[in-house]
């Protein structure tokens, strides 16, 4: 790289749980520079969760459900020799977080909810009990990875 790596800017916790993790989310959820709504969605979202659950927290069952998307390793495209091989590869920590608010933003817009908030809901229950579509992705990366685990000698070299 011909320059230098951008330096991380520091995120401000969001309002009502102080929390960096959560402005992480409703950052990546935001559309059209909207952060209020994507705020309001997302706090929508774990009262209904904390409402369908019974249980007092929602946002630790939000986090229980991105630590279950989170996937470890991930596939990433190398050529050798004139052939391009799918060769696994561990994911930095920062990366896996990332990947996992991305597939529980993108799997909770395909679902058919009337609202983002009940979808974003419903999604993260599903992603706690295990189950739902963005696990499922998580599932198909790993097995995409130990599928071609016989590369794996080839990510040493970069």
């Amino acid at each position: 790289m011909r320059k230098t790596r951008a330096k991380k800017r520091p995120l401000l916790p969001d309002p009502q749980f102080s929390d960096q993790l959560v402005t992480r989310f409703v950052n990546m959820m935001m559309l059209d520079g909207k952060k209020s709504t994507s705020y309001k969605i997302f706090y929508d979202a774990i009262e209904i969760v904390s409402e369908k659950t019974q249980e007092g927290n929602g946002l630790e069952l939000w986090k229980e459900a991105l630590n279950n998307v989170m996937p470890h390793v991930e596939v990433r495209s190398r050529r050798v020799g004139g052939a391009t091989f799918q060769i696994p590869m561990q994911i930095r920590p920062d990366r896996k977080v990332s990947i996992a608010m991305k597939w529980l933003i993108s799997y909770s817009r395909k679902r058919n909810e009337k609202s983002m908030a009940l979808r974003l809901a419903n999604e993260v229950m599903a992603a706690a009990k295990e189950e739902g579509a963005a696990v499922k992705k998580r599932m198909d990366t790993h097995k995409m990875a130990d599928a071609n685990k016989a590369f794996a000698h080839f990510g040493r070299f970069k």
